[in-house]
């Protein structure tokens, strides 16, 4: 199996486990909290929303990758979404291996 589907495999079962914030405002206010390890954003999102969450994510020194498009993250977690920020630091530290190597 390749990285990028473990990887996606991996985002649903965080999703199941309760470990995600989905959607922009509210993982915008858990990167504000300090409460994600990890925000992961579709590669397919309007220049306006990356650039507001890189800087974003920059300025709370969070970890930000955009590994897939919407259709594949949308399809991972069962909800229609752009961006998606990751509580738990395991899983966020598995995504990151998976996605580097």
């Amino acid at each position: 199996m390749e990285n990028k589907q473990r990887f996606l495999n991996l985002l649903g079962l965080a999703m199941k486990a309760g470990k995600l914030v989905t959607g922009e405002e509210t993982t915008l206010q858990s990167v504000r909290k300090n409460t994600v390890n990890l925000v992961i954003l579709a590669s397919d999102a309007s220049e306006n929303t990356e650039k507001k969450m890189r800087d974003k994510c920059h300025s709370y020194h969070t970890k930000l990758i955009s590994p897939c498009t919407s259709a594949e993250l949308s399809s991972a977690i069962g909800k229609n979404r752009m961006i998606v920020g990751v509580c738990d630091t395991g899983f966020s530290r598995k995504m990151c291996e998976l996605m580097t190597e």
